[in-house]
């Protein structure tokens, strides 16, 4: 539950180990009975990410391109870390990054960790009325900056699994069919590797982007590994045995039913991806036709 909230507040796996350390030591230091250890374990871990978040918005303002959280990388059949899933999307983690510190900290302890209006304005120093205003608005603001279309878990990871054997077999016109004519996707490099530093729209650009990505990949061996990203199916791209990047996938409903890709995050930066281990088998190879053979082709 710690890290939860700290991850959730930050969008760092680093800066939420060391909050739940900081949390640890708080706790240990208490001498006499505590009535509800939840309760103050969650007050603390929330006023030591609000004081941490006034120096991220600072290194936030001079980051080179766009900005995703620290994805959080599990096997497909993981059972055990995924739980509100929904409340740990990449998506909403860049929605609640636009929401103001409090606004931000009474979603997440009401929204993902169930905590009453009164627990929370007792953790905050706040009345419970302003709380509920507080979350009312925060609500508000993510329905409106995310609308969400549920599809079920096994049709997305069909989705993505058909999307990334048209990326590496470079079949631009199967790429052309599952991508939403509007798709926008984001790729994090921080500036310290090569990425768009603007997000790239429309399906026939950011198709031959990804092609580009795929070609300019080529003098490594690289593999693609269907994971769990935030919760939601995505794919572990590895170079020479390296953890290179990690992506997640958003869809809309299109004709007949079918998904089609509205939004691609691809995390690059390497300074994100520290905490990551390539698994184990090499799934699919990313350049099978050789560096733009496929693309070519198409």
């Amino acid at each position: 539950m710690v890290f939860g909230i700290a991850y959730r507040m930050l969008g760092s796996v680093a800066d939420a180990e060391d909050l739940v350390q900081d949390t640890w030591l708080r706790w240990s230091g208490v001498a006499g009975p505590v009535a509800s250890p939840g309760g103050f374990l969650a007050r603390t871990v929330t006023n030591l990410a609000l004081n941490r978040l006034d120096s991220a918005a600072v290194r936030r303002e001079s980051y080179v391109g766009p900005w995703l959280p620290e994805p959080l990388v599990a096997e497909p059949d993981a059972t055990e870390g995924v739980e509100r899933a929904e409340t740990v999307s990449l998506a909403l983690l860049v929605v609640l990054e636009s929401l103001s510190p409090l606004e931000r900290a009474v979603f997440v302890l009401k929204e993902a960790f169930g905590f009453s209006y009164q627990e929370i304005a007792e953790a905050l120093g706040r009345t419970e009325a302003a709380c509920r205003q507080v979350g009312s608005r925060a609500r508000a603001h993510v329905r409106a900056r995310r609308p969400r279309y549920d599809a079920p878990p096994e049709l997305r990871r069909r989705a993505t699994d058909e999307f990334l054997a048209a990326c590496v077999g470079g079949d631009l016109n199967r790429m052309l069919e599952l991508l939403a004519p509007s798709v926008t996707t984001w790729s994090d490099g921080g500036g310290v590797i090569s990425a768009a530093r603007r997000p790239v729209t429309g399906a026939v650009n950011v198709a031959r982007f990804i092609l580009g990505v795929l070609r300019r990949r080529g003098e490594g061996a690289a593999a693609a590994h269907p994971v769990l990203v935030n919760g939601e199916p995505g794919v572990l791209v590895t170079v020479d045995g390296a953890v290179d990047s990690v992506s997640v996938l958003d869809f809309v409903e299109g004709p007949n039913g079918t998904l089609l890709i509205s939004a691609i995050r691809a995390i690059r930066n390497p300074q994100k991806l520290t905490h990551l281990t390539a698994p184990a088998d090499p799934s699919t190879p990313a350049d099978p036709a050789g560096p733009g053979g496929g693309a070519d082709r198409a």
